[in-house]
């Protein structure tokens, strides 16, 4: 982050605002964390804890966008600065959305725990969270410690999450083939999944405008930005017929 300014207060200001971005990351990073957990645990509870902690969120956004834009005015950033400021309101446009994402998760816990789920079901679900959430947290780190060096290898790893994902629509899609009782819970959780695999594309934006904020460039829009699930298509004759 950028400092020595003749006016301390403008880098206490930027501190501040550094902050509380690191912090805003900290509270999605828990609420994603514990909506996956609700809905392997079908914990109703904890679910309904989700949904009201991204209010949180929201407040956080608001915060920060008002702070940002009181600095723009009252400092006339330039350069390194202006990139740090304009970044922050990106960035937490991005942490808001993962907060919904973890929403949307924890509100899908009811209708799937209203019949319980073998534990197969989830397995993939889980993987899929964890890829994310690692994702998640090196974005994290890589805004506290600006090390730009590991830029490319997190956002390429976006591939991986998408592949998963892709991979895990197509075994949801199975099981509902294979039983159509388990068509309500495997549609709720391919919704949960897709949840899952957003919060990894807006990980991998927060990626790219660290760079933006380190290097005043911007990354090559070169990266593939969609899973390839929409190019399933299962074999319903086959399952007929067993």
């Amino acid at each position: 982050m950028p400092t020595g300014h003749i006016v301390r207060a403008y880098d206490e200001d930027l501190a501040r605002l550094g902050a509380r971005i690191a912090a805003m990351g900290g509270q999605a990073e828990r609420l994603v964390e514990q909506a996956v957990a609700a809905l392997v645990n079908s914990d109703l509870t904890l679910a309904r804890h989700v949904v009201d902690a991204d209010k949180a969120l929201d407040e956080a956004h608001r915060e920060i966008d008002e702070k940002a834009v009181a600095l723009i005015a009252r400092r006339q950033p330039m350069a390194g600065d202006l990139r740090e400021i304009l970044s922050a309101i990106r960035i937490a446009a991005d942490l808001e959305r993962v907060g919904d994402m973890g929403k949307n998760i924890g509100k899908r816990v009811s209708a799937i725990a209203e019949t319980r789920q073998p534990p197969r079901l989830f397995r993939g679900l889980e993987a899929l969270s964890d890829l994310a959430l690692t994702q998640l947290k090196d974005v994290l780190d890589l805004y506290a410690t600006r090390s730009v060096e590991r830029v490319p290898f997190i956002r390429d790893r976006d591939e991986q999450i998408d592949a998963m994902y892709t991979s895990l629509f197509r075994e949801l899609l199975t099981y509902m083939m294979e039983d159509p009782r388990n068509i309500t819970a495997c549609t709720h959780l391919l919704f949960c999944a897709k949840n899952i695999e957003r919060i990894g594309d807006h990980a991998t934006n927060i990626v790219e405008t660290v760079y933006f904020i380190v290097t005043g460039e911007q990354l090559p829009p070169d990266r593939p930005k969609e899973d390839e699930s929409h190019r399933v298509v299962m074999d319903a004759a086959r399952f007929a017929a067993q």
